[in-house]
C-alpha cells in the first residue's frame, strides 16, 4: 500500500543526495536515488559527474541482490536512452525492483515519459510525482534548457545601501565583504558559463575564475577542475590582448559584432560574431547558442549597461543582489542603466529570498516581465 508520508521522507533523502552533484554533474541533471526494503534503507547513490554512473546505477550496484522486490526513489524519471551510460529504466527492471517512486518526469525529449513506461510495461508499480517542486528547483537550468532551449540566467550584482555599484571613476573593489565574495564563487561554480562585458574588464582587469581557497566546499578541488566557460562580450574587440582575463588557459568564448576578427588570441579563445541590426551583440542569439552547447545555468557578472540590456530584453530569470551596509553617494554609478521615464515603466520584481551573508545582505528576486525567445 502506498504511504505518502514514507514516500516524502525517502524522496527528501534522495533529493539531499542529488545535491552532492550540485557543482559537478553539469551538463547533466542532479539526481539522487534511494533503495528501500521493508522500511529500511538498503542503498543510495547520486550522479556526481557527467560521463560517470547515474544515481540509479550507483544505488543498484551497492544494493546487489537486495534490490529485488525493493522500492527505488529517484528524483528524476529514470533515463530510457543510451548516452555515455546505459538506460537506468532497464537497469531497474533487470534488478527486480518492484516499485519506483519518482519526483518529476524528465523534460529531456529523449526520455519524456518513456522511462516510466518501460517500468510500467515490466509490471513495476510507478508512483509520482512526489516533491516535484523541490526537484524542479534543483534542476531549474537543465529543465529550462530542455523545455525552452535556453539556459537559466542569473544576474549577479553588488551595490551599496543606496543602490550604487561603483564610484564615478569606476572603482568598485570591494563593495562587499569576504563572505559575499565566497558566495559569488559558489554561484560561478554552479554555472556552466559566466558572461561579462568588456567595460567591466577594462575597469577591473578581472579574470572571472574559480578560486579553490574561497569556495569553502569539501569537494572544492574537483569543482575547480570543472571551470565554467568564460564568455566575453566585446563587440569591437577593445580589450587588450595582454589583459588578465586572457592569461588563464581555460576556455573563453569571445563574442563580437565585427565582420572579421581584428586581433590574434591564444588558442584557448574561440571567437564568434553575433551582430544584431544595430551592429551590437545579439543577446538572444547568444543564449540560444549557449543552450546548444549544453549550458544549463548562466551567470551574468557585468556592469550597469550590459546588465540593463539583459534585463530590458527580458532575458534574466533571477537577480542576485549583494547589498553592502555603506552609502556611496549620488555621483556613484547605478545598479542598472534603465532609461525609464514613467513609473508605469518600472520593472516589477518578486523577492524570493533575503538573507545575511557575512556583514552584507543577499537579495534574490525574479523579474516579472515576459522573457523574449532568441
Amino acid at each position: 500500500m502506498t504511504n505518502p508520508t514514507n514516500d516524502c521522507y525517502w524522496m527528501s533523502h534522495a533529493l539531499r543526495l542529488a545535491e552532492r552533484g550540485f557543482y559537478t554533474a553539469r551538463p547533466n541533471p542532479r539526481v539522487g536515488c534511494v533503495i528501500v526494503k521493508d522500511h529500511q534503507l538498503i542503498a543510495e547513490g547520486w550522479h556526481y559527474r557527467a560521463g560517470e554512473a547515474h544515481a540509479e546505477a550507483h544505488a543498484l550496484r551497492s544494493a546487489g541482490d537486495l534490490a529485488r522486490n525493493a522500492t527505488a526513489y529517484v528524483t528524476l524519471e529514470p533515463c530510457s536512452h543510451t548516452g555515455k551510460t546505459g538506460p537506468c529504466a532497464h537497469a531497474l527492471v533487470t534488478a527486480g525492483i518492484a516499485r519506483v517512486v519518482y519526483a518529476m518526469q524528465d523534460p529531456n525529449p529523449l526520455v519524456a515519459g518513456r522511462g516510466l513506461q518501460i517500468l510500467r510495461d515490466a509490471g513495476i508499480e510507478v508512483v509520482g510525482p512526489v516533491l516535484e517542486e523541490s526537484a524542479r528547483q534543483l534542476n531549474s537550468g537543465f529543465i529550462k534548457r530542455m523545455e525552452k532551449k535556453l539556459p537559466y540566467v542569473r544576474c549577479k550584482l553588488a551595490m551599496s545601501l543606496d543602490g550604487r555599484t561603483a564610484m564615478a571613476d569606476g572603482k568598485s573593489q570591494w563593495i562587499t565583504g569576504a563572505a559575499a565574495r565566497s558566495d559569488v564563487q559558489q554561484l560561478r561554480a554552479q554555472s556552466g558559463a559566466i558572461v561579462t562585458g568588456v567595460d567591466t574588464l577594462i575597469q577591473d582587469d578581472a579574470s572571472f575564475t574559480l578560486r579553490e581557497s574561497e569556495l569553502h566546499l569539501k569537494n572544492a578541488k574537483d569543482i575547480v577542475g570543472l571551470p565554467p566557460l568564460r564568455v566575453l562580450l566585446d563587440s569591437k574587440q577593445r580589450l587588450a590582448e595582454d589583459a588578465k582575463f586572457f592569461q588563464i588557459p581555460s576556455p573563453i568564448l569571445l563574442v563580437h559584432a565585427l565582420t572579421d576578427s581584428v586581433k590574434k588570441y591564444p588558442d584557448w579563445i574561440e571567437l564568434i560574431s553575433l551582430p544584431n541590426e544595430d551592429q551590437k551583440i545579439d543577446l538572444g542569439k547568444l543564449l540560444g547558442l549557449l543552450a546548444d552547447r549544453q549550458i544549463n545555468d548562466l551567470l551574468v557578472e557585468a556592469g550597469p549597461t550590459l546588465a540593463g540590456s539583459f534585463l530590458s530584453a527580458g532575458l534574466i530569470d533571477e537577480l542576485i543582489i549583494y547589498m553592502a551596509p555603506k552609502l556611496m553617494g549620488n555621483l556613484a554609478r547605478p545598479l542598472f542603466e534603465l532609461p525609464l521615464k514613467e513609473l508605469n515603466s518600472a520593472v516589477d520584481l518578486q523577492i524570493v529570498d533575503v538573507r545575511a551573508v557575512g556583514k552584507d545582505w543577499r537579495i534574490v528576486a525574479r523579474p516579472l516581465i515576459k522573457q523574449t525567445p532568441p
